[in-house]
């Protein structure tokens, strides 16, 4: 996996971050918070990704197995991004690709995922 540096957040700017990720193998997905959001995913280590701005104004939303740590900003209400592990436990982060500077998510080559199924 080839990582890139990128810088990203939300809409109003509250949250910020910069992370290291390979854009190469992102997802959409149909389960009932993906596709009301219209994420376009990709996933990184947590050593990769490093919150520079906004933490107090994170909000966590939980739901289904409540393995996903959903943080959105509580100004503007965007997700930029999500906290988790990897099936082997290591801790991971979501990336929205939505919400990173000079990249342009519906020109990804992404890989749909069935989230109807879990």
């Amino acid at each position: 996996m080839e990582s890139t540096h990128y810088e990203g957040g939300c809409q109003c700017g509250a949250v910020a971050y910069e992370v290291d990720v390979d854009l190469a193998n992102t997802i959409t997905c149909n389960c009932s918070r993906c596709q009301r959001m219209g994420f376009v995913l990709a996933f990184t280590s947590r050593e990769k990704f490093q919150l520079k701005a906004g933490e107090s104004e994170l909000t966590e939303y939980l739901f289904h197995d409540k393995a996903i740590r959903h943080l959105f900003c509580k100004v503007c209400g965007v997700e930029s991004f999500a906290y988790g592990e990897m099936p082997d436990g290591t801790p991971m982060v979501a990336i929205n690709a939505n919400c990173l500077a000079g990249v342009d998510p519906r020109a990804l080559d992404s890989q749909h995922v069935d989230g109807k199924r879990f």
